[in-house]
């Protein structure tokens, strides 16, 4: 991938927006700010391929909605978009990969792994046999779960808590901790953000 690789940044915080194009433009990429999400789609005709970072709070028309209006848009190369969430937003995170978010990354965030990410959201989209080998990869993962391992895992990425689980299937918490310390060494994933990415490329998570 080419360095002067075009991001296109969408927030209504200013001191987010500026932030960012100091990040992004010291790691050689081409930043374009946006202020709201109407803003970029009435642009969108005359950009060129690049990486869509998104705010998923925002007035007006949020990331969720901002997804939706580039489903249609299907006469140009599709652009990867990856999400900002704050703490707490993993579901409306679910909610915008189910809507064709590459990838969604929490605030506050380290700065090498946003700059991996995009790197990884441009190369992801140059063919689709590498995305076919990650889904097989994944689906490999999930299938060595066991039926109880596959239900902490189908708790934790819907955003339930332990206690919760334990109500639900009538187990301790102490045993869901169990469960899920094993979900995450078979997913390999390092913290929930990570199962949740892992989870909805396997298909796990559907409609």
């Amino acid at each position: 991938m080419s360095r002067n690789a075009k991001v296109y940044v969408i927030d209504d915080d200013p001191a987010m927006r500026d932030s960012l194009d100091f990040l992004l433009s010291a790691a050689g990429f081409s930043v374009r700010l946006f202020e709201s999400a109407p803003d970029f789609l009435s642009e969108l005709p005359h950009l060129e391929f690049g990486c869509v970072i998104t705010d998923i709070r925002m007035p007006n028309m949020d990331g969720m909605e901002l997804l939706r209006q580039l489903v249609p848009i299907s006469a140009r190369p599709k652009l990867p978009v990856i999400v900002m969430t704050g703490h707490g937003d993993i579901p409306l995170a679910v909610e915008a990969m189910k809507l064709g978010a590459l990838d969604f990354l929490e605030k506050p965030f380290n700065d090498e792994r946003l700059i991996g990410m995009i790197e990884t959201a441009l190369l992801q989209n140059e063919g689709a046999s590498k995305n076919e080998t990650i889904f097989a990869e994944m689906a490999e993962r999930v299938a060595s779960l066991t039926q109880r391992e596959r239900q902490v895992m189908q708790g934790l990425v819907t955003g339930q808590s332990n206690k919760m689980i334990a109500r639900q299937y009538d187990i301790s918490p102490r045993t869901i901790e169990v469960y899920r310390a094993n979900v995450m060494t078979k997913m390999q994933a390092g913290n929930l953000s990570e199962l949740v990415r892992f989870a909805i490329r396997a298909g796990v998570l559907k409609d």
